[in-house]
């Protein structure tokens, strides 16, 4: 059976490095399981990894798709099934990097069949925008009481797919994911980069600055036609529209992507702490990290 070996851990731990590594000693192939780094339009605000840092190891789901067309969990999901049952059958191992805990679920797991409506989505969308995410989260606490208490309040793509299936169907969200998983061919094993809270933080704080220096203000300016779009509804993103807007000074801006930025690891950490049987790793130099993870899975 096939290994998918995952490599989980906050914006900014290093995943990326230690994937690449890993890749090279079991000469294999990385999917990213990264929900905005899909996108070719974004690349300084999703912290997308140059040629540089892939170093000729060949990775899917990196400037896969257009924002214009957003990618679901669900749609992740087949399309990465598809290559691992398809094109990557011959690999005994392959790597799963990334920070976003739903998509990683997603094929790792599996989504329960939850019906989707695109004209739905719009008009959630819509509210967000309009009126904010406090109606919505009262409509959702009414609606389904379970999966309000369950849920990240700061997430409002989360929030909105609840809503869109409750509107649709009047059943619970929360119902829906009951249903049976499918089985996956592969054999998953977890791991997640852990680094002392205070070092995760000056680092995403150097990253944000590195950011500002690459223009991420020029590349918020250049997709601000889609900024509508969940995807852009992000941390990173939805900072420099108000900058643009006229709302908040540059530091402000900075400071706001900061704090915004450890308050998402924060989050990140939480789901990752749902799966008893990840691995947790202490940061140390990625060499260091490959050869622990390289003993583990060959035991």
């Amino acid at each position: 059976m096939q290994q998918l070996i995952v490599i989980e851990g906050p914006t900014a731990s290093g995943k990326t490095a230690l994937a690449v590594a890993l890749a090279k000693a079991l000469d294999t192939v990385v999917l990213s399981a990264d929900s905005r780094q899909f996108y070719k339009e974004l690349s300084i605000g999703t912290a997308k990894p140059g040629m540089g840092e892939l170093e000729g190891i060949p990775h899917y789901f990196i400037d896969s798709h257009s924002i214009a067309n957003p990618v679901s969990a669900s749609q992740y999901e087949a399309e990465a099934m598809e290559l691992i049952r398809g094109k990557l059958a011959h690999h005994s191992k392959l790597i799963l990097v990334g920070g976003s805990g739903m998509f990683i679920d997603a094929l790792c797991i599996g989504l329960d069949p939850i019906p989707a409506d695109l004209q739905m989505q719009k008009l959630l969308t819509l509210e967000l925008n309009e009126k904010g995410i406090e109606p919505l989260l009262e409509e959702l606490k009414e609606a389904d009481p379970d999966y309000y208490q369950q849920v990240d309040k700061q997430n409002p793509m989360r929030i909105l797919r609840a809503l869109e299936v409750i509107r649709l169907t009047q059943i619970p969200f929360t119902t829906w994911r009951k249903n049976d998983l499918p089985k996956r061919p592969f054999e998953v094993i977890r791991f997640v980069i852990n680094h002392p809270r205070e070092v995760l933080y000056d680092r995403i704080n150097q990253r944000v600055d590195l950011m500002i220096e690459a223009g991420l203000i020029d590349e918020v300016r250049n997709v601000s036609e889609y900024r509508n779009l969940t995807a852009l509804q992000t941390v990173g993103y939805k900072e420099v529209f108000e900058y643009l807007d006229g709302n908040w000074e540059l530091e402000t801006c900075i400071d706001k992507i900061k704090q915004h930025t450890r308050n998402y690891a924060k989050r990140q950490l939480t789901w990752f702490k749902r799966h008893p049987e990840t691995i947790w790793l202490d940061a140390k130099p990625t060499n260091e990290m490959r050869d622990e993870i390289l003993q583990i899975i060959q035991k």
